[in-house]
C-alpha cells in the first residue's frame, strides 16, 4: 500500500495542539522537517500541505498562521532525500505558467519527489484577495481547473529531455529543435511558453486531486494519479473506489495509474476504549460553538440554528462542499446520527474518517480496505505532532511490513517511482514526430 501524511504543526484534530508536549505552531520549521524526517523514516511515498486563501480567526487552528505551501515543501525538500512532497495550490486564484515554473523547479530541486494538490478553492472569501468581483460557481471552476490543468500539462512538456546541449566543442547550449512553445488559446488562458528551464526529473511532477462532487471526479479521472478520498465506510469506500477505477479507461488510461488514498486519522490505544479515551480528551476541548462551525463549512450551510440532539436536517448540496457534504450526510443516515453525533465525527478530523483502536485493530482494518479494493493506500492525518505520528511509524507501520503490506526500503529515489507511476512521454514532442512522420 501507498502512505501519505497530512502536515499540520498544529495537528489535524482542531484540539489536538492543546494537549502535552504537542505541537503548537504551524509556522515551527523545526518541527515540520521533524515530521518530515519521520514520515521518511517510515518509508511514506508522500508528505501533503494543505493550503487557504482567506483567513477566519474561528477556522481549525491548522488553518491559522501557517507558511505558503510551495515554500515550505522547498525548504522541507533541503532536509529530505526520499520522500515525496505535495502542496495545494488553487486554479481558480493561480496562473498556470506561475504553476508549472514553480512545480517543476520544486521537482529539479527535489530530485524528482515535488506533487502538485489540484483545487478549485471552494471558500468564497478569497475572492476579495484577489481583486475579483466574485467567487466563479462550482461548474464554472471546474471548467477553468480542467484547462488550468492541460497548460500546465503542456508547459511541462516544453523540453524535451536532451535539449539542453552545453557542448563547448561546437557551442551549442540548447538545441533549439527541440524547445517547444505551448501556444495555447483557450477560453480562460493565452499562454505562449516555453518555461524557461529544462523539463523536470519526473518529467511531470505528480498530480493530486480531492473533489468529490461529479465534475471533481471528472477531473481526477482525466488527470490526476493520486485522490484523497474522504470516506467513512468500508462499503462506500469501496463503491467509490470502483466507479472511480471504471472512469479511467474513457480517458485511454489504466486502474493502476490513479492511486486512492483516503483520510484516516489513527487514534491508537493499548485497547479500543484507551483509543477512544485519548478521542474524547481532544474532544472535550470542543464547544458546540466552534464544531458547529467546522460542521457548516462542511455541510456548505449555516447549522447553528438546528437542534442539537435532533435528527440531521436534510440538506441540499452547495457550492464548493459537494464530496464531504454528500459523504456526511450519507453517513448520518446510515446511522441515525443526531447532529450532536454529526458534529463530533466532523469536528473530530474535519469530516474525514477516525480510527480508534490498537496497533493490531488499526492495521486488520487498513489491511482490509487495501485488499477489499476500497483503497489504494492511506492519508494519514494525525491527531497531534511529534508523538501521535511517531506512534503510528513505530508501531502501525512495522506491523504493516511484517504483513508485507507496506515496503521496507525506498526502491527508487522519485515519487513516482514509489507510487509506480511511469515517467509521462513528452505529448509535444510526439505530435511533431507524428506530424512529420506523416508529411513524409
Amino acid at each position: 500500500m501507498h502512505l501519505g501524511v497530512f502536515v499540520m504543526g498544529t495537528g489535524n484534530h482542531p484540539a489536538g495542539w492543546r494537549l502535552p508536549g504537542a505541537g503548537r505552531s504551524n509556522q515551527d520549521l523545526g518541527l515540520l522537517k521533524g515530521i518530515a524526517r519521520t514520515a521518511e523514516r517510515g518509508k511514506f511515498d508522500l508528505l501533503f500541505v494543505a493550503d487557504g486563501l482567506a483567513l477566519s480567526l474561528s477556522d481549525h487552528p491548522s488553518y491559522v498562521a501557517r507558511f505558503e505551501p510551495l515554500t515550505l515543501i522547498t525548504a522541507l525538500a533541503g532536509a529530505t532525500q526520499h520522500i515525496g512532497l505535495g502542496a495545494t495550490v488553487s486554479t481558480t486564484y493561480g496562473q498556470p505558467y506561475h504553476v508549472a515554473r514553480a512545480f517543476s523547479s520544486i521537482d529539479h530541486l527535489s530530485g524528482g519527489r515535488a506533487a502538485w494538490n489540484v483545487v478549485t478553492t471552494a471558500n468564497a472569501a478569497a475572492a476579495a484577495n484577489f481583486t475579483r468581483p466574485g467567487h466563479p460557481e462550482h461548474a464554472e471552476r471546474y471548467a477553468l481547473a480542467e484547462e488550468f490543468v492541460d497548460v500546465v500539462r503542456g508547459l511541462w512538456d516544453g523540453w524535451e529531455d536532451d535539449a539542453l546541449v552545453a557542448d563547448p566543442a561546437t557551442g551549442l547550449f540548447v538545441d533549439p529543435a527541440k524547445v517547444r512553445p505551448l501556444n495555447h488559446e483557450g477560453r480562460f488562458f493565452s499562454v505562449q511558453g516555453p518555461l524557461s528551464m529544462t523539463r523536470s526529473p519526473q518529467g511531470h511532477p505528480v498530480i493530486i486531486q480531492a473533489g468529490g462532487s461529479p465534475a471533481g471526479r471528472e477531473l481526477a479521472a482525466r488527470t490526476a494519479e493520486v485522490v484523497f478520498a474522504a470516506v467513512q465506510d468500508l462499503d462506500a469506500a469501496r463503491d467509490s473506489y470502483r466507479a472511480l477505477k471504471a472512469r479511467l479507461p474513457a480517458h485511454g488510461r489504466r486502474p493502476e495509474e490513479l492511486k486512492v488514498l483516503p483520510g484516516v486519522m489513527p487514534i491508537i490505544g493499548r485497547s479500543t476504549a484507551e483509543a477512544r479515551e485519548i478521542l474524547a480528551r481532544m474532544q472535550a476541548f470542543l464547544t458546540p460553538t466552534n464544531a458547529l462551525h467546522l460542521v457548516s463549512i462542511r455541510l456548505g450551510h449555516d447549522i447553528s440554528g438546528y437542534p442539537l440532539d435532533g435528527p440531521v436536517p436534510d440538506l441540499p448540496f452547495t457550492e464548493g462542499t459537494q464530496g464531504f457534504a454528500r459523504n456526511l450526510l450519507a453517513l448520518a443516515r446510515r446511522e441515525g446520527l443526531t447532529l450532536r453525533d454529526l458534529y463530533n465525527v466532523t469536528a473530530a478530523a474535519r469530516g474525514h474518517w477516525v480510527l480508534c483502536g490498537t496497533v493490531q485493530s488499526i492495521a486488520d482494518t487498513l489491511e482490509e480496505w487495501f485488499t477489499g479494493e476500497a483503497a489504494d493506500g492511506f492519508n494519514i492525518l494525525p491527531p497531534y505532532f511529534p508523538a501521535a505520528f511517531d506512534e503510528f511509524v513505530d508501531q502501525v507501520v512495522p506491523e504493516l511490513q511484517r504483513r508485507g503490506l507496506f515496503r521496507t526500503e525506498y526502491a527508487g529515489t522519485t515519487l513516482r517511482e514509489h507510487l509506480g507511476l511511469a515517467r509521462p512521454e513528452n505529448r509535444l514532442a510526439a505530435a511533431t514526430e507524428a506530424t512529420a512522420a506523416a508529411a513524409e
